[in-house]
């Protein structure tokens, strides 16, 4: 019911799943991430159990392969399960349940695995793992996005679309961007409307978020402000309107 992507950046290290299906609200249980870390997406008969545990096991250092071949051992509903990551290392593991609902299975390169089931076939995954592969100069939420509506061109999830989400972490467990189409006639386009509402304010204070490394973040807003600004001015001078629906604060 579901296709997926995992992927850690090999430029930044920032780890992001972007997900699409047939069912309401896919990304509250499917993504989970740890920043720096790790990035897993469990799906089919989803367990979150295993995303969760998946994801604090790689994240305190061992290894994917391991994790989910264990997951697999104790689980009595492993068959109509599916499951995919990318550990601290790059290193890519999949599972794809016997019984889970044709087509389904998993794709792989280097640092990023593409996972689904009751898809129209075959080409969902093949093309949305070459699309990410062939657009490794874009930003990381732009190439996942280039990536699942690749998959979508292929057909999808066999029974249509209702739900997608992106989520991106950087070096902290927080999100750093986190985008849900929960109910939606077309996600993947509202995931792209939500990713060009955030670049006009929201990015810019999450750049000024506390961190690991700097436990107080930017407590200055002025060059939040400013940055804020810039991004308005270059949006109207190139004749772009926002795509926020925010009521309009000079109201």
């Amino acid at each position: 019911m579901t296709y997926s992507i995992v992927a850690r950046d090999p430029g930044t290290g920032h780890y992001g799943v972007a997900v699409a299906s047939r069912f309401f609200a896919v990304g509250a249980l499917v993504p989970h991430i740890r920043g720096g870390r790790c990035a897993v997406a469990t799906q089919a008969f989803v367990s979150p159990i295993w995303g969760i545990e998946a994801a604090d096991r790689m994240k305190d250092g061992e290894a994917a392969a391991d994790v989910l071949a264990d997951l697999v051992a104790r689980d009595g509903g492993q068959a109509i399960r599916q499951i995919h990551a990318v550990d601290a290392e790059g290193r890519v593991a999949a599972h794809t349940g016997a019984n889970c609902v044709d087509w389904c299975g998993h794709v792989a390169g280097a640092g990023v695995s593409v996972a689904g089931n009751m898809l129209a076939g075959p080409a969902v995954v093949a093309e949305t793992l070459a699309a990410y592969e062939a657009h490794m100069g874009l930003p990381l939420a732009e190439r996942l996005m280039t990536a699942m509506e690749a998959g979508a061109a292929a057909g999808g999830d066999k029974r249509g679309t209702q739900s997608a989400a992106l989520v991106i972490h950087r070096t902290e467990d927080y999100p750093w961007l986190s985008y849900r189409a929960d109910d939606h006639p077309d996600p993947l386009a509202e995931l792209r409307r939500l990713h060009d509402v955030a670049q006009e304010r929201f990015v810019h204070v999450a750049d000024a978020m506390p961190t690991r490394a700097n436990f107080s973040g930017t407590t200055d807003r002025s060059g939040i402000d400013a940055a804020i600004a810039r991004a308005d001015a270059e949006r109207r001078a190139s004749g772009r309107p926002s795509r926020s629906f925010a009521t309009d604060l000079g109201a």
